[in-house]
């Protein structure tokens, strides 16, 4: 979100300086692994989708601009049952897609488990499963986008300092200030889009409020014919399995392996100190327990893994918002987990904000006041 934000008011003819810990794009936070899945109709609620729609067009803007490849719709798969023991995000999540479907009239069908078998046959569905495809959906690239997003801000003369670490900020009566390890900096407003540093960045409360959880991204080799596993044949998928607790998510091999994961919420971490290995035994585990009983034609044979950062609000909700004690800072969203599909509309709705513009979409949602209530 804050590459799209620097972006957008870059374009925008603002004076604008974006300011990075690290070298994005990177694998130090939450917005890495090759790909991320998009889809229109959101199960954590109807009000996300006019945003990932206006994200898709910016994305094929974006594409046309620069020749990069960044948005494939090859449709998505999202599998339940009324027997599941797990759930996506938020309770209902099957059933809200659908209703979010039909009430922005998003393309969709929903299939019985023959039908599953039929037309995708890796999945390994009960037959009291059912699913929800929408054609439209698919995924995008994080880490083309964020550099896609940051070469068109500095087209537009936005300055960007890459390794630069901000110990603190505060106001002034004419804007606000940023101090690094490298310098001091005025500007007239301030965009905190720092991801899983937010806790430690704002403190107070949000260290309560914002709970960081490790994950880690599996990708394992598959057997038998490998068009079962290409785009044009194979979707994005959610699946709210069964008899795990933990649902799992996939998408089609793209470079090398099929990608997986589940998400696991048990623990907190914190970035400086997560680790960001991933043991053997995680990935055998991971396949035991979540690949093998589930996908067909996957081997235990892993590719890579990787570990990433969840920052999560207590009801999977993004923040945008003005920070209470300065109406020139703004803090945008922890994501949640879902957040990666949204970001290129938050960029504009940041850009918005920060300009005392209107935007055309209802952000009440993502208030911080509604923690308060």
């Amino acid at each position: 979100m804050g590459s799209a934000a620097l972006y957008q008011l870059a374009k925008r003819g603002a004076r604008v300086l974006g300011i990075d810990r690290f070298a994005p794009p990177h694998e130090k936070g939450s917005s890495h692994g090759d790909t991320r899945v998009t889809r229109l109709a959101i199960g954590e609620g109807a009000h996300y989708t006019p945003l990932v729609k206006r994200s898709h067009e910016i994305w094929r803007e974006i594409e046309g601009e620069t020749g990069t490849d960044l948005l494939t719709q090859c449709g998505e798969l999202i599998i339940s049952s009324d027997s599941r023991k797990s759930s996506v995000h938020v309770e209902g999540f099957f059933q809200n897609t659908v209703d979010a479907a039909r009430d922005h009239a998003i393309a969709h069908e929903l299939l019985d488990a023959s039908q599953i078998r039929s037309r995708f046959p890796v999945f390994n569905v009960q037959d009291n499963e059912r699913g929800y495809f929408e054609p439209e959906a698919g995924f995008v690239r994080p880490e083309a986008c964020i550099a896609a997003q940051l070469a068109l801000a500095g087209q537009h003369s936005a300055e960007i300092r890459s390794g630069e670490t901000v110990f603190v900020f505060g106001t002034t009566p004419n804007g606000v200030t940023v101090k690094t390890d490298k310098g001091f900096y005025q500007a007239d407003r301030l965009i905190l889009a720092a991801g899983a540093w937010l806790p430690k960045l704002l403190g107070g409360p949000f260290e309560k409020l914002l709970k960081i959880h490790r994950q880690v991204l599996h990708w394992f080799e598959t057997d038998g014919d490998p068009s079962l596993f290409a785009p044009k044949d194979f979707p994005v998928f959610i699946w709210e399995l069964p008899e795990a607790r933990q649902g799992i998510y996939g998408f089609p091999v793209v470079d090398s392996g099929l990608k997986v994961a589940t998400e696991q919420y048990n623990d907190t971490t914190s970035p400086d100190s997560v680790s960001r290995d991933v043991a053997p035994g995680e990935i055998a585990q991971m396949y035991e327990n979540f690949v093998r009983p589930y996908l067909k034609n996957v081997s235990p044979r892993s590719v890579k893994a990787k570990a990433c950062l969840y920052t999560v609000t207590s009801d999977a909700g993004f923040i945008l918002d003005r920070l209470p004690q300065s109406e020139r800072i703004f803090v945008a969203s922890c994501c949640s987990g879902h957040g990666f599909k949204h970001s290129a509309a938050i960029g504009e709705v940041l850009a918005d904000m920060t300009q005392n513009r209107p935007t055309p979409f209802d952000i009440s949602p993502f208030r911080l006041s509604r923690f308060s209530a």
